[in-house]
C-alpha cells in the first residue's frame, strides 16, 4: 500500500528532519514528558519509513506464524452499497483489511502509518470508491490506541491522503453526506489520557482538506457517536462526554467522567441543542450509542450505559475484575424517541439480561442498530450481541456455538435484513438468518499478542496470552497459508499471562490469568492439568495488588526458583509449591492512584545470568528497584530517570554483571516519546541509549545471547536493532508491518527471533538472519 502526501506535508517532514537529524526525543527529559503533538509523531513515522528504506538488514524477511485459528477485535465494518461480496474490517490494532469474496481472502490495504488503530469507516453512499477512515479506537479499553487523524481513499483503498485532525487521537464515528462524498462529519473523542482540544463534532466541506469545529464543550469531553438522519443531512445527532482513562481508573462516571446526553442540528452543525428529555441522570450516565430508523427517521435509538445504582449486590459480591461492589449498575438501557429525540422514553426491560450486557464496562461497547427495512426491529451491541423485533421491549440472544464475545460491530444489508456482518473480539462472523446462526471468518490476521514464550521442544512452540482470546501455544514451523488452523492451540492461562517453560521440560510451563492469578501446567498429558499456585498476602497484611499483566520468571540459576511481582517481590524455591515475600511493597503506594484497575504494581523483573540473586524490579508508577542479595535489602535506582512513567522492560546482562537495560513507557501520558536507558553499574547511573530511534513507546528492549553489542527494540512502529551497543539504530526487516510490537524473544537455541504482535499476530526472523546480525563486523 503506499500512503500519498501533499507537497506541504512532504515539505514538513524535510525540513524537520534536516533539522533534527535524530528526531528521538533525546535531548533534555523535560522535553520528552508531556503529550506528543500530532507533527512530531508524523515526522516520527517519516523517519521509520526512511530508515526501514535504507536498513542494512532491509532485505531480512520476517515469516508471519498465525494463529488463524482466531481473530482479533474487530472496531468497524462496512460494505459498498450494491455489493454482498467486498467487505471491509477495521482492526482495533492490526489496520484496515478488504476482501472481495466475502471472507474467503482478505488483503491488508492499510499497514503502513504512523498508527494502525482504527475507529470508523464510512464508505460513500453516491462514490463507493471513496472511504474515509478515522485512526484510533473509540473503545476506551486498556490496549486501546491512539490514531492521527482521517485518511481518505479514493480508489477502493489502493492508496490513502492524510486528511488532518491528527491531534484527536480516536474517531468514535464518521458520516458522509449521502450525495456529496466531500461533505463529512466527525465525531472526534480526543486524547485517551489527558486533556486536548481537538474533540467534538468536526464538518469538512471539500473532503476533508479543511475542517471547522462545529459542536465543542470543552478540551475534556469527547464525542463518541454521530448518526445522520437518512432523509435530511442536516438532522445529526452527536452523543458527548468525559472519558478520561487513567492507569488506576476505568473512565466510568463514578470518577469522574460524565455524559453531557445527546445533541441535535437541523442545520448541518451550524447550531446545536441538547435532547436529554427522558434520558437517566447524567452525572452517573456513560457512553450513548444513537441509531436512527432508516424507514422512519422520527424515530431515534438511544443505547445508554446507565451507571445509577441498580439492585443491591450480595455481600462478597465483586465485579469482574475481583473488586468489590455494593450495588449493580443498572447497566445497558434502550430508550426510544418517536419524535426526532425531543423526548425519550425508556423501553428495555428491567431484567438482568440488559445488565450482563455491559457487565461493568460500558466503556468500551455502545452500539445499537436498526434494521433498514424494519423501524422496531433492533441489534444492541455488548458482551452478547442481541435482537428485539419489539422496538427493545424484550430480547433474543443471537448467541451461537461459535459467536465470540464482545461485539463493536454490526452491518444490516440493506436489501436482505437476514443477512449481517458482525465485528467482534474475536474477528468477524456472517449471518444470513438474521442472526439464528453464524459462520465464522477467523483467517483475519489481527491477533493481539501481549508477549511470547518459547520452549525447547524440537521444533520449538511459540506460546503467548491474546487480548481476550486466551493462551495460544503453536509450532514455529507454522504456516498459515499451508498447514490446519488448529495446530495453534488454547492452553491454560488468561488473556493477560506472562508464559514461561522450564528449559529443562518443555511440557512443564507457568501461565497465569489476569492480576498474577499463576499457575503450573503439565503439557505432557491431555486434558492439560492446572495447579494455582498463587502466593497469599500474610496475616494483617492487605490484599495484593497484581498488575493486569503481573511479571514472573525463573532463575536463570534454577529452573525450579520462580520470582513473581505484585507489589512486592516474592520468590518460590520449588515450582510455586511454596513462597517467601522477599521485598518490601517497592511502589510508591499512593493511594490516589489506586481505583477500580490495580496500580502500584511490579511490571518487570529480571535476575543476572552473571550472579544469582542479583534482581531488577520495575513498577508502573515509575520506580525501579534492585537487591544484589537475593532480596535482603533493596535500593531504588531513578536518579537522573523521567519520573512516573511506566516501566516496561528490565534486561540484565549477560555478559557483564553490573550491565542492565531499562525501557520506560509514555503510552499512559499520550507521550511517545523514546525512553531507553543502559546502566554497568547496576542502576546507579544511567545513560540514554535511544541514539536515532524515532518517537514511539518502547513496550520491550532485549540484548542479544551471543554478542553484548547487538540490542533488539520493540516499539509501537516496530523492531529496531543495534550492533554498537544502542548508539545507533537501524529497522530491522524490510516486510514487517507497521505494528505493535509488546515482545522479543531470541531462541536460546535455534537462534531465531520470535516477535509478538498486538494486533498481527507472531512472526519469526530465521536464524540465519539473526545470525548475520550477531556477526562482529570486525571478523
Amino acid at each position: 500500500m503506499t500512503l500519498k502526501m501533499n507537497k506541504a506535508i512532504i515539505a514538513f517532514f524535510i525540513v524537520l528532519l534536516i533539522s533534527a537529524p535524530v528526531i528521538s526525543f533525546a535531548t533534555a527529559l523535560e522535553e520528552k514528558t508531556g503529550p506528543t503533538p500530532a507533527g512530531k509523531r508524523l515526522a516520527c513515522y517519516a523517519q521509520h519509513v526512511s530508515m526501514k528504506k535504507n536498513s542494512p538488514f532491509n532485505n531480512m524477511e520476517w515469516r508471519f506464524i498465525g494463529p488463524t485459528i482466531m481473530s482479533g477485535r474487530i472496531t468497524d465494518v462496512d460494505i459498498p452499497q450494491g455489493s454482498k461480496y467486498t467487505i471491509y474490517a477495521a482492526s482495533a490494532s492490526g489496520g484496515l483489511w478488504k476482501s472481495v469474496n466475502e471472507g474467503t481472502t482478505w488483503e491488508p490495504i492499510f499497514e503502513h502509518a504512523a498508527s494502525t488503530s482504527l475507529g470508523d469507516i464510512a464508505i460513500s453512499p453516491s462514490h463507493p470508491e471513496t472511504i474515509y477512515i478515522g485512526l484510533g479506537e473509540a473503545n476506551a479499553y486498556r490496549s486501546t490506541y491512539s490514531g492521527t487523524g482521517i485518511y481518505k481513499s479514493t480508489d477502493g483503498g489502493k492508496t490513502w491522503l492524510r486528511m488532518g485532525l491528527g491531534d484527536s487521537h480516536h474517531i468514535g464515528r464518521i458520516c458522509i453526506h449521502p450525495r456529496n462524498p466531500d461533505m463529512i462529519y466527525v465525531a472526534s473523542l480526543g486524547h485517551q489520557y489527558t486533556f486536548n482540544k481537538e474533540r467534538g463534532v468536526f464538518k469538512s466541506i471539500n473532503g476533508g482538506n479543511t475542517w471547522k469545529k462545529v459542536l465543542y464543550f470543552d478540551e475534556k469531553t469527547s464525542v463518541i457517536d454521530l448518526v445522520m438522519d437518512p432523509e435530511n443531512p442536516e438532522i445529526l445527532y452527536a452523543s458527548a462526554g468525559e472519558r478520561l482513562r487513567r492507569p488506576w481508573h476505568n473512565p466510568v462516571p463514578e470518577f469522574g467522567n460524565p455524559s453531557r446526553g445527546v445533541f441535535k442540528t437541523v442545520d448541518g452543525g451550524n447550531t446545536w441543542e441538547p435532547v436529554n428529555n427522558g434520558l437517566p441522570p447524567l452525572e452517573l450516565t456513560g457512553r450513548i450509542g444513537l441509531a436512527v430508523a432508516p424507514t422512519n427517521p422520527n424515530i431515534v435509538y438511544a443505547l445508554v450505559d446507565n451507571h445509577n445504582p441498580g439492585r443491591k449486590a450480595r455481600p462478597g459480591t465483586t465485579d469482574p475484575y475481583g473488586n468489590p461492589i455494593e450495588y449493580h449498575i443498572k447497566g445497558l438501557e434502550v430508550y426510544h424517541s418517536m419524535d426526532k429525540g425531543e423526548t425519550w422514553q425508556k423501553v428495555s426491560p428491567e431484567d438482568r439480561a440488559p445488565e450482563r450486557m455491559y457487565s461493568s464496562y460500558g466503556y468500551v461497547f455502545g452500539q445499537i442498530r436498526v434494521d433498514p427495512n424494519q423501524e422496531n426491529t433492533i441489534y444492541i451491541l455488548g458482551v452478547g450481541l442481541m435482537k428485539s423485533t419489539d422496538g427493545g421491549r424484550s430480547f433474543t440472544s443471537c448467541r451461537y456455538k461459535n459467536l465470540h464475545a464482545d461485539h463493536h460491530a454490526l452491518w444490516i444489508d440493506p436489501k436482505d435484513s437476514q443477512h449481517l456482518i458482525n465485528g467482534n473480539d474475536g474477528g468477524i462472523n456472517i449471518s444470513y438468518d438474521g442472526g439464528k446462526t453464524w459462520k465464522n471468518i477467523e483467517n483475519l490476521g489481527v491477533v493481539q499478542f501481549y508477549n511470547a514464550a518459547v520452549d525447547m521442544s524440537k521444533p520449538y512452540r511459540v506460546c503467548g496470552s491474546i487480548q481476550d482470546n486466551g493462551t495460544y501455544m503453536g509450532p514455529m514451523t507454522h504456516r498459515p497459508e499451508r498447514d490446519d488452523v488448529f495446530q495453534w492451540e488454547f492452553v491454560p492461562g488468561g488473556e493477560a499471562s506472562y508464559v514461561v517453560f522450564d528449559p529443562t521440560n518443555p511440557d512443564l510451563m507457568y501461565s497465569a490469568s489476569f492480576f498474577g492469578r499463576i499457575m503450573r501446567t503439565d503439557l505432557s498429558r491431555k486434558p492439560y492439568r492446572s495447579k494455582p499456585i498463587v502466593p497469599q498476602p500474610g496475616k494483617d497484611e492487605p490484599p495484593l495488588r497484581g498488575n493486569w499483566l503481573a511479571p514472573f520468571i525463573l532463575s536463570p540459576h534454577d529452573p525450579n526458583v520462580i520470582y513473581l511481582g505484585m507489589q512486592y517481590v516474592f520468590r518460590s524455591p520449588d515450582q510455586g509449591e511454596s513462597w517467601q515475600k522477599i521485598s518490601p511493597d517497592l511502589t510508591a503506594n499512593n493511594p490516589e492512584e489506586q481505583g477500580d484497575v490495580a496500580h502500584c504494581t511490579i511490571t518487570t523483573l529480571t535476575e543476572s545470568p552473571m550472579k544469582s540473586g542479583l534482581i531488577y524490579a520495575g513498577t508502573d508508577d515509575g520506580l525501579v528497584h534492585v537487591t544484589r542479595d537475593g532480596g535482603q535489602n533493596w535500593t531504588r535506582i531513578t536518579e537522573g530517570l523521567p519520573q512516573k512513567k511506566w516501566v516496561s522492560r528490565l534486561e540484565a546482562s549477560a555478559f557483564d554483571e553490573g550491565t542492565v537495560y531499562l525501557s520506560l513507557n509514555g503510552y499512559r501520558d499520550d507521550d511517545f516519546s523514546i525512553y531507553l536507558f543502559k546502566s554497568t553499574d547496576c542502576g546507579t547511573t544511567w545513560s540514554d541509549i535511544s541514539g536515532n530511534i524515532p518517537g514511539a513507546p518502547v513496550n520491550v528492549v532485549r540484548e542479544d545471547p551471543k554478542n553484548s553489542k547487538v540490542l533488539y527494540v520493540g516499539t509501537d512502529l516496530g523492531v529496531y536493532a543495534s550492533t554498537d551497543g544502542g548508539s545507533t539504530w537501524n529497522v530491522l526487516g524490510g516486510n514487517l508491518p507497521t505494528t505493535f510490537v509488546h515482545d522479543l524473544v531470541i531462541h536460546p537455541r535455534d537462534n531465531d527471533l520470535v516477535a509478538a504482535t498486538h494486533g498481527r499476530g507472531i512472526w519469526v526472523l530465521k536464524s540465519s538472519d539473526v545470525a548475520a546480525i550477531q556477526k562482529d563486523p570486525s571478523e
